[in-house]
């Protein structure tokens, strides 16, 4: 028990927990889904940059104004009151997630979670300023120069301003934007307003900037879950083992598998070769070091014979698709729970393919069971029971935003006293809190009704109440009745606007001697 372990042996293990993070350098690629990215990243970044500054009937279109407890999109306003069209929101984006998961993977991490639609932006701002893959870890590599320390700090300026402005407009969305620009220059923000743009400035800049990747493997448990809502049918990128393997090296000229005799290899020998590669990966694939958090693992394999080139798949171990991944996987390897599903491995190989001559699709969108030769099925029941219920929270929540009442009452009793005897009569004092929730001022007018037919008396009826827009108005109200009248009463409040856009009733109760 007094024996010292050598530290060297923890440095040296692959799978220590100890090991720093190897940087990735995802290559530049261009291709159908890198448009389809990058349409996405300028959507989404466009919406975000953009709202706030848009306006909606004079005020901000998008507004979520917390100290008046009320959020403001376009033409809607919620209020504390709808909490449950919000709970309904929360699920349906969930239900969304989870339907577009069981039927197309991870659609969400590739496209348009927030983690990738910025990193993508410090990327193009990194090749910008310290250019490509090759360029940059030569760049890492090198010493500290005049050169390095001009294209780090250019780096890391871009970074810093696109991140202050990434506070700012997320702030933005909680106090008025223009206001919030406006007492930029003289300086006058409260503590709370720099806390928060500093805050996410900071968090843009370490997640996007310097931990990328490490968020999607360590931090976010989508990546942990997800495997729940996968099945051999969902759609997921994957390399095809029975076309690509044996992989190697070969000139140019050398038709597909697909047209040559040798066809498909059977799928037990094709993942054999894919286990072997693994373990004993070419000179290329070593450089690279790419590696999963979970790896291919098991008892040690034999290494792979010399094949002769009419043997060799498709696949010719180039390594462009390691290359291009943003989180360092290899995707020949099956799929991983790392996989964001951005399709940069299918563009960088199809690019590959175009010069060899040879088909696309070594590497492709595909399902399990397709990939082994078996036939598959796209609607299947989860993906039903999914449908099913996202479209039902959508219709009962869309039903619930354009049905909502534009007035919101509510009656209480006065505590002081359970009523009060003024000479030949009772009466009781009540507190009528109504709230507008439109955008123009409204007149309301009060009334009462006996359940059981007591002499019930609202004083100073008929009453008007007048509320302006959006506000909340408290209005103390009597009601009195005879001294005979004994015991407890029901009544209703009835609240009907002037011009007959809104009614409310509201129960309460009159009490006389007992």
């Amino acid at each position: 028990m007094s024996k010292r372990i050598d530290i060297d042996l923890l440095d040296s293990g692959g799978d220590s927990v100890y090991v720093s993070e190897r940087k990735v350098y995802p290559r530049d690629v261009s291709g159908r889904f890198d448009r389809l990215r990058k349409l996405a990243v300028f959507w989404l970044l466009g919406m975000y940059y953009l709202f706030p500054w848009l306006n909606w009937d004079g005020r901000q279109a998008v507004l979520f104004d917390l100290p008046a407890r009320k959020f403001h999109v376009f033409g809607l306003t919620f209020w504390p009151q709808d909490f449950s069209l919000l709970a309904l929101l929360l699920m349906i984006l969930a239900f969304t997630l989870f339907f577009t998961t069981a039927l197309a993977g991870r659609l969400w991490c590739g496209y348009a979670c927030p983690q990738t639609v910025w990193t993508e932006c410090f990327l193009w701002m990194e090749r910008w300023t310290e250019g490509d893959r090759a360029k940059r870890m030569k760049l890492d590599a090198g010493p500290w120069n005049r050169e390095k320390i001009l294209r780090k700090g250019g780096k890391h300026l871009l970074w810093l301003l696109f991140a202050l402005w990434t506070g700012f407009t997320f702030v933005g969305f909680f106090t008025p934007i223009a206001s919030l620009g406006a007492r930029l220059l003289p300086f006058d923000w409260n503590g709370w307003e720099l806390f928060w743009v500093l805050f996410y400035s900071l968090a843009t800049w370490g997640n996007a900037g310097i931990l990328r990747e490490q968020v999607c493997k360590y931090m976010c448990p989508y990546a942990r879950f997800q495997s729940a809502m996968f099945d051999r049918d969902t759609l997921i990128i994957a390399y095809d083992p029975m076309r690509g393997e044996p992989r190697g090296p070969r000139k140019k000229g050398l038709a597909s598998v697909l047209e040559r005799a040798r066809g498909l290899l059977d799928v037990r020998t094709a993942y054999d070769y894919v286990f072997r590669a693994s373990k004993h990966p070419s000179a290329a694939a070593s450089r690279l070091q790419a590696a999963g958090t979970v790896m291919l693992d098991g008892t040690d394999a034999a290494p792979l014979p010399k094949f002769q080139t009419e043997e060799l798949g498709d696949c010719i171990d180039c390594t462009m698709c390691v290359q291009v991944c943003p989180v360092g996987i290899d995707i020949r390897n099956g799929l991983q729970y790392e996989c964001i599903a951005c399709g940069a491995c299918i563009d960088a190989c199809d690019d590959v393919m175009d010069k060899m001559g040879m088909p696309h699709g070594l590497i492709r969108y595909t399902t399990q069971h397709a990939l082994d030769g078996n036939s598959g099925r796209v609607l299947r029941p989860r993906i039903f029971v999914y449908g099913f219920l996202l479209t039902a929270l959508v219709g009962a929540w869309t039903w619930g935003v354009f049905n909502r009442s534009p007035l919101i009452a509510d009656v209480l009793r006065d505590r002081n006293a359970l009523y009060q005897q003024q000479g030949d009569r009772t009466a009781n004092g009540y507190t009528l809190k109504l709230v507008n929730k439109t955008d123009a001022d409204r007149s309301y007018r009060v009334r009462i009704e006996s359940a059981d037919a007591a002499s019930l008396v609202l004083k100073d009826a008929p009453l008007d109440v007048r509320v302006p827009a959006g506000e909340v108005v408290s209005q103390a109200v009597e009601v009195g009745a005879p001294a005979t009248l004994r015991g407890r009463h029901a009544l209703v409040f009835v609240i009907e606007a002037d011009d007959g856009s809104a009614k409310a009733r509201v129960d309460s109760t009159f009490f006389g001697p007992m």
